[in-house]
């Protein structure tokens, strides 16, 4: 077992190696989602580098809640960090509106491409990111485009995982240190699913009235007439406690049929369903 003071040593270790990853650079932006991940690697490099030599890019889109947006831009402004926004229009790529196996890497595309362009317009160093040691575990196609972008992952190059993160965050006074995750809403539908502007306010409007009942982590995957609620499995009977009021909600939404699956909350369940050819194919 290890003991307390040695883990608190290592993360002491980690955190000084991502601050002389930082402290290589001049002037950097920040790819800033407003999660834990990407507010660590904005937290750390203000302290390091200065509020003059940081920007921090959330983008907008029709795959992300306006909610989302604004908080992200208000937890930025929260770090005294300069803040700039962008306007991204995912669905107007075929991959990405089709649902493809690949269309994770053409969104990752999209933004970092955008990126790198404020970037080179403003005169900044690099592109940094939030992502850490446990996205290598999961099918992530995204991390091929950047790769192909030149985006710098800090967090990784000091071998951050996200217990490691949710600690250093907790240390540094961040007020998300325990967020959960959230994901492009695309992530709902089955892959080869046509995605429009109607389908994704019925996720996104029947997720919103979940959460206001106060479910912690809620996903509706969307199956045609059919919605698929997951929440954490010690929340699943809460929502059979409540089955009437979120049935006659999420019917006048735009589904037919509610349902819930009893396996409880998975991030990324709906990557169960690729091939071995598939996933071969969209990581690269």
């Amino acid at each position: 077992m290890i003991s307390t003071t040695t883990a608190t040593k290592d993360l002491e270790k980690k955190e000084a190696v991502l601050q002389d990853t930082l402290a290589g650079y001049n002037r950097v932006i920040v790819a800033f989602s407003g999660g834990i991940d990407s507010t660590l690697v904005l937290k750390e490099a203000l302290n390091v580098l200065g509020k003059e030599n940081v920007l921090a890019v959330v983008a907008n889109s029709e795959l992300f809640t306006d909610e989302e947006f604004d908080k992200a831009v208000a937890l930025a402004k929260d770090l005294d960090a300069t803040v700039m926004g962008t306007d991204l229009a995912y669905l107007t790529n075929e991959e990405i509106a089709n649902n493809t196996a690949k269309s994770w890497y053409y969104q990752k595309q999209m933004f970092f491409n955008r990126l790198e362009d404020i970037r080179r317009e403003k005169g900044y160093d690099i592109v940094l990111d939030g992502t850490i040691m446990d996205d290598n575990d999961d099918y992530r196609p995204g991390l091929v485009a950047k790769k192909e972008a030149g985006v710098v992952s800090p967090l990784q190059t000091a071998d951050l995982y996200k217990t490691d993160v949710r600690l250093l965050a907790k240390k540094v006074g961040l007020s998300n240190w325990n967020k959960v995750a959230s994901c492009s809403v695309s992530s709902r539908f089955p892959y080869n699913t046509k995605i429009d502007l109607d389908s994704i306010a019925e996720v996104m409007n029947s997720e919103k009235f979940l959460r206001s009942l106060g479910c912690s982590n809620a996903r509706v995957r969307f199956h045609g007439d059919v919605a698929r609620i997951e929440v954490p499995k010690d929340e699943i009977q809460f929502i059979f406690e409540n089955k009437d009021v979120i049935d006659e909600k999420l019917t006048s939404f735009g589904f037919k049929f509610v349902s819930v699956d009893l396996a409880g909350f998975r991030s990324g369940r709906m990557n169960t369903t690729l091939t071995a050819e598939e996933l071969a194919v969209s990581n690269g």
